[in-house]
C-alpha cells in the first residue's frame, strides 16, 4: 500500500514562491508517471503538472512558465516548485500517479494573498 505525504504549503503573498514535496512510501509509486493535482474551493480536483517516466513534463495552461515538477526517485519524492503565485492558485495540492492509482494523501494547503 503506497502512502503519499505532501508538505511545503503555506500562506504566501502574490508573486511569491513555494516548493511542495510529496514523499511516497513505496518505490512502486515511481513506475508510473507522476502528477500534482489541486482542488480549489468548491471545485473538482484537477491535474496541474505531470512528469513521465522519461522526465517529460506537462502543465495545465494556467501554470505554464510558473510551476516546475521534478522527481527524485532515489528519495521517493516528487516536487512542485511554484513561482509567481497568484490568488487563484489557492488550493489544496496533492500528488498521485497519472492516471490516479493510489489513495490520496492529506494534501497541503497553499494560500496566496493578494
Amino acid at each position: 500500500q503506497v502512502q503519499l505525504v505532501e508538505s511545503g504549503g503555506g500562506l504566501v503573498q502574490a508573486g511569491g514562491s513555494l516548493r511542495l514535496s510529496c514523499a511516497a512510501s513505496g518505490r512502486i509509486f515511481f513506475i508510473n508517471p507522476t502528477g500534482w493535482y489541486r482542488q480549489l474551493p468548491g471545485k473538482q480536483r484537477e491535474l496541474v503538472a505531470s512528469i513521465s517516466l522519461g522526465g517529460t513534463t506537462d502543465y495545465t495552461d494556467s501554470v505554464k512558465g510558473r510551476f516546475t515538477i521534478s522527481r527524485d526517485s532515489a528519495k521517493n519524492t516528487v516536487y512542485l516548485q511554484m513561482s509567481s503565485l497568484k490568488p487563484e492558485d489557492t488550493a489544496v495540492y496533492y500528488c498521485n500517479s497519472r492516471p490516479v492509482l493510489f489513495s490520496w494523501g492529506q494534501g497541503t494547503q497553499v494560500t496566496v494573498s493578494s
